[in-house]
């Protein structure tokens, strides 16, 4: 198993934050892969009495991204709630030289990546057999949930890809996590189940043949535009680097491991937790620029979004936010406020300590 060798150091964001590099225990096309955990810790002293003192937040980005949103961090902090986030392997603080970015063969895979966050906060992850074992267990058991654990809490907060990675992680792992909050998670294609199912044959067998092979280009660089118009991006050699304006060119392995991701979705899955799904409450087809884009998501289609929520488990909330973009955290000032607005009531019904 992997352990944590490295030392936490200062993070490039600056105070209060710090990341800690994360050996995975994996090689890949240019030797060992590592992820990389982020955190903000807040002064216990200062939030001895703060509702989320005993909630540990972690928080894993989408495609083409990493952690930088410095005002989600202090939204969770403030409330005295623990803020990790992680840079998954071959994404920003974790992507080496050579390496293809964002390229995975399976969303499973980042279990690894996942699991060594989860330990350096403290927390006990069961190895992956038996992670099977108590899933099998919990089914068997229904309608009985597992016993609650004792200690601290765990929200896990997804974006995007992220947030279809932590549903499926969620799914694999019963009992582990006490809420999922997934912010416009990308839990189907965007041609919708029909196109999905016709597309999957084609896009299997080209994984199987050449996975890494290149793909055409889907990404004119409208959504980043969009960032930029309304002011929310950073600046400066990270960004062009670890978030490109039109993103990291995509390969047959990697969306193939990502339609397998949405066939599990559709087919149902069992977070095992109260989950917030967070949206906009429309969408603009990515075709050509229109300003329209500054307040919608032009990434999914959000409204297929919605209906394969209801998929995740017994309790979802799903709250759609007029003029939110892509990343609802990322909007214009109104529409940023009524998603942290959703997300404080929310939290405070399902994460807040008894």
């Amino acid at each position: 198993m992997a352990g944590t060798t490295a030392a936490w150091v200062p993070d490039i964001l600056g105070k209060p934050f710090e990341q800690l590099t994360l050996p995975l225990g994996v090689t890949g096309e240019h030797g060992a892969l590592v992820a990389t955990l982020v955190r903000s810790i807040p002064n216990p002293l200062a939030t001895a009495f703060a509702p989320l003192r005993d909630v540990d937040v972690l928080y894993v980005h989408g495609w083409s991204d990493y952690f930088f949103q410095r005002e989600l961090a202090d939204f969770w902090t403030r409330r005295g709630a623990r803020f990790y986030a992680l840079d998954l392997r071959r994404y920003g603080r974790s992507l080496r030289d050579g390496q293809s970015p964002g390229y995975i063969d399976s969303l499973d895979d980042y279990d690894a990546d996942i699991g060594a966050a989860l330990r350096a906060m403290g927390h006990h992850v069961p190895a992956a057999e038996t992670a099977v074992a108590q899933r099998t267990h919990v089914q068997s058991r229904e309608p009985d949930r597992p016993e609650r654990r004792r200690g601290r809490r765990l929200v896990l907060m997804g974006h995007s890809t992220g947030g279809l990675t932590l549903t499926l992680w969620a799914d694999r792992h019963p009992g582990l996590a006490d809420a999922l909050v997934l912010n416009s998670p990308w839990l189907e294609l965007q041609l919708g189940p029909l196109g999905r199912q016709a597309l999957a044959p084609l896009v299997d067998m080209r994984a199987r043949i050449d996975p890494r092979g290149t793909q055409p280009a889907v990404d004119f660089g409208f959504y980043t535009r969009a960032q930029d118009e309304i002011g929310t991006l950073p600046h400066g050699d990270h960004r062009a680097l670890w978030r490109p304006d039109r993103g990291f060119p995509t390969a047959p392995g990697w969306l193939s491991a990502v339609m397998a991701g949405h066939r599990r979705v559709a087919a149902g899955v069992d977070v095992g937790c109260p989950t917030m799904v967070l949206l906009s409450k429309a969408s603009t087809a990515p075709l050509s620029w229109r300003e329209s884009m500054t307040s919608t998501d032009s990434v999914l289609v959000v409204d297929d979004i919605a209906r394969a929520a209801t998929k995740l488990g017994e309790l979802v909330t799903i709250s759609r936010i007029p003029g939110a973009i892509h990343d609802v955290f990322l909007s214009r000032d109104e529409a940023r406020e009524r998603a942290y607005d959703a997300l404080d009531r929310w939290v405070t019904g399902y994460a807040v300590p008894d």
